[in-house]
């Protein structure tokens, strides 16, 4: 078994140990900020589980584009987690509104959008050459 320090083997690399990794510590750092929100204000609250929590989910989920159920829901229900701890909102309720009153996609349409802007920005010349050469009108 690996600390959460140790590196994985290169054999181990999968999305599904991505995803549990990415889970572990974003449920991780959700606990530790649990005590600390309610003395923050709404817009501090919202902005420190965004620089913890939701940079966790936002990293390389373009990588995630096609990958199962499951995994992506793994990934939503974290979201959902930072989501009700910013607002107070509790498990029963839906979390839609939530997630639209603080301005955030679901975790799916994070990847759509992220690949959709790196597409954008190799058709127009914006990216990286290797992009652009390999996106053509």
């Amino acid at each position: 078994m690996f600390s959460r320090f140790d590196t994985m083997p290169a054999c181990q690399l999968t999305i599904s140990a991505h995803v549990n990794s990415v889970c572990r510590s974003a449920y991780y750092q959700l606990c530790q900020l649990r005590p600390v929100v309610s003395s923050l204000s709404a817009d501090a609250a919202r902005t420190i589980v965004q620089a913890f929590v939701s940079s966790r989910l936002d990293y390389c989920n373009s990588l995630m584009y096609g990958v199962a159920y499951g995994l992506m829901q793994r990934l939503q229900a974290v979201q959902n987690a930072a989501a009700r701890l910013v607002t107070g909102t509790r498990m029963r309720d839906h979390i839609i509104p939530v997630l639209r009153q603080l301005h955030w996609l679901p975790v799916c349409q994070r990847v759509n959008f992220k690949l959709a802007v790196l597409v954008f920005k190799a058709l127009h010349g914006l990216a990286p050459c290797y992009l652009v050469d390999d996106c053509q009108w």
